[in-house]
């Protein structure tokens, strides 16, 4: 059975054959609507429903609203299509020409980066390699048919594989294996590269960069890239944690602002430890960001990190001139790690 669906926003269409969800039909059309968790927790593929009936599984409370809900708006990527659809969505001008595979990996380092973050280290086998943008994300394929998203937290490089940034979260069934059992040299399996956060580099403006804890790990990449091709457009990092002992990549990112010239870092802590000296910002990380960029009218924005983080931040931004064209995210959801 097939459908085809129509996005009235931009007038085209792409086939769907009920199993898929609209947005894994769309992807596999070509077609670029924005996305980031895929789980229902973030909300960036809300779209609204003009017509046709869909079956829909769960999603996060924060994701979609009661109003936006009675209001028929949807989430693409928990939607399947029952009928031909009529949809009204964002859609991205081009999407990244790049497939999506299911590869195997081996586990060839495990770095304790802090007290609850691991950076994993994979390698691909010899003869394969990952095509991907620096800031896309991959899923661990667990064996019980589940999978664990992460970002990817280095840009591409054939040689040096892939890392993560892994935190633990509390009853977690797969960051507690990767703490307690996970081994190098151990197999795993992933998907990708999913996502659409990565830098613009048709932008000549200045990019504000707010990362939540190892929301890091894409901001990272991301940055990397930017200084092996040149890219010579003002940075500023802002990255948000709650205390002291959560700046897992402190020396490494401090180290980049003074070799790298167009690079300002600003570290936030929410909740600094008293006992060790702290002179820098403090409080929630977009309210740093408003107190060096009141005006958010001529610069891209791109965060990293729990829903709740963006979407605090979100209004406030746009009510400091940002424009909705130049904010980029990637929303991710640590809840999802402890279901059963």
């Amino acid at each position: 059975m097939s459908f085809t669906i129509k996005n009235c926003h931009t007038g085209q269409s792409f086939p769907s054959d009920g199993a898929a969800s609209i947005l894994d039909a769309a992807l596999s059309a070509g077609r670029a609507f924005p996305y980031s968790c895929r789980g229902g927790s973030c909300g960036t593929c809300k779209a609204k429903l003009i017509s046709g009936e869909i079956t829909s599984g769960p999603f996060g409370e924060t994701a979609l609203s009661a109003a936006e809900k009675s209001a028929g708006y949807i989430l693409l990527c928990q939607a399947k299509a029952q009928s031909d659809l009529e949809i009204d969505a964002r859609e991205l001008a081009s999407g990244p020409p790049i497939p999506i595979r299911t590869l195997p990996c081996r586990v060839v380092q495990i770095t304790h980066l802090s007290h609850d973050v691991i950076e994993l280290s994979l390698k691909l086998p010899q003869n394969q390699s990952l095509e991907y943008l620096a800031g896309q994300y991959i899923d661990i394929l667990l064996r019980d048919g589940r999978r664990r998203s992460f970002s990817i937290a280095n840009p591409p490089d054939p040689e040096a594989g892939i890392t993560l940034h892994i935190r633990r979260v509390p009853n977690g069934r797969f960051t507690g294996h990767v703490f307690d059992g996970l081994r190098e040299r151990d197999l795993l399996r992933f998907q990708g590269p999913f996502g659409i956060f990565f830098l613009h580099e048709e932008s000549e403006r200045p990019a504000v960069l707010m990362a939540g804890g190892t929301g890091l790990a894409p901001i990272k990449a991301m940055l990397q890239a930017a200084f092996q091709q040149n890219d010579e457009r003002p940075f500023h990092l802002f990255w948000g944690v709650r205390s002291q002992q959560d700046l897992y990549q402190h020396s490494q990112l401090q180290a980049w602002s003074e070799k790298h010239r167009n690079l300002i870092y600003t570290p936030v802590l929410s909740e600094p430890q008293t006992e060790v000296p702290w002179d820098g910002e403090t409080g929630w990380v977009h309210e740093a960001v408003l107190r060096k960029f009141p005006d958010l009218s001529n610069v891209a924005l791109y965060t990293s990190g729990p829903p709740p983080m963006i979407e605090a931040a979100r209004p406030i931004f746009f009510q400091h001139g940002l424009s909705d064209e130049q904010f980029f995210y990637d929303s991710f959801e640590f809840g999802a790690d402890t279901l059963v």
